[in-house]
């Protein structure tokens, strides 16, 4: 009983004898950003199961299933069994976003059938969002979907996202306003504007929502291209 996780295309590997610490001091050393925690996350086996722990006390995390149906936000403190054969982890600190892949050789829930789709215009945890909408979190996610594997990249502030967009930036943030609380409606948290929520935590958690729910995958990076490619006007 192991598991792996996949980093920058590094593996590093968890027995239930050695569990494995991320963090600025950890296992998995992300020492270059003074944000993260010397300890954040810990993967290791209790009882048969394998978990992955917030020992943090600031930073949360998203984790999903490889096919964004299973998705969920750990706060600090907390701790979540993977019983999933492939579970994908995102977390953000300071300018940096990360994602990683956990490899889990003795998942508790196996798909019994492939997932079908029935056509191209299905796709796994999609919403109903405006062109607009969609092209918004694109612009948001774009260094993140373009890496091409799993690593590290970054959210763009407003005023650089609406100037990739052409748009103003009073424009793009009316926007985000109407996205934010469209999935807040649905019940995501974090996107709820509040006196403890900056605009930064707000595009973050959009983000890594998006991603973990695969609202948008790196297959919509051709709404930018086609951006680029038009004429100006």
């Amino acid at each position: 009983m192991t598991a792996v996780v996949d980093f920058c295309g590094e593996e590093h590997l968890a027995a239930p004898d050695r569990a494995l610490v991320l963090g600025r001091d950890g296992d998995i050393v992300i020492d270059d950003n003074p944000y993260l925690h010397r300890r954040f996350l810990e993967i290791g086996f209790d009882h048969d199961l394998l978990w992955l722990a917030n020992v943090g006390n600031a930073t949360s995390a998203t984790i999903a299933d490889e096919h964004g149906l299973v998705q969920t936000w750990l706060a600090p403190g907390a701790r979540i069994p993977l019983v999933f054969a492939r579970t994908v982890v995102w977390f953000t600190a300071g300018p940096t976003t990360y994602e990683f892949e956990v490899h889990n050789d003795a998942p508790q829930f196996v798909q019994v059938a492939e997932l079908q789709v029935s056509d191209g215009q299905t796709t796994l945890g999609r919403v109903a969002l405006t062109p607009d909408q969609r092209l918004l979190i694109v612009a948001l996610a774009e260094d993140i979907l373009r890496r091409g594997q799993r690593g590290a990249g970054a959210i763009p502030h407003s005023r650089s996202a609406a100037e990739r967009l052409g748009w103003t930036t009073t424009r793009f943030n009316r926007k985000l306003d109407n996205v934010c609380e469209k999935f807040t409606r649905l019940g995501v948290r974090g996107l709820h504007g509040s006196s403890d929520r900056t605009a930064s935590n707000r595009r973050v958690r959009l983000v890594e929502y998006a991603l973990a729910s695969r609202v948008v995958t790196a297959e919509d990076l051709v709404l930018l291209d086609q951006l680029d490619a038009a004429p100006s006007s």
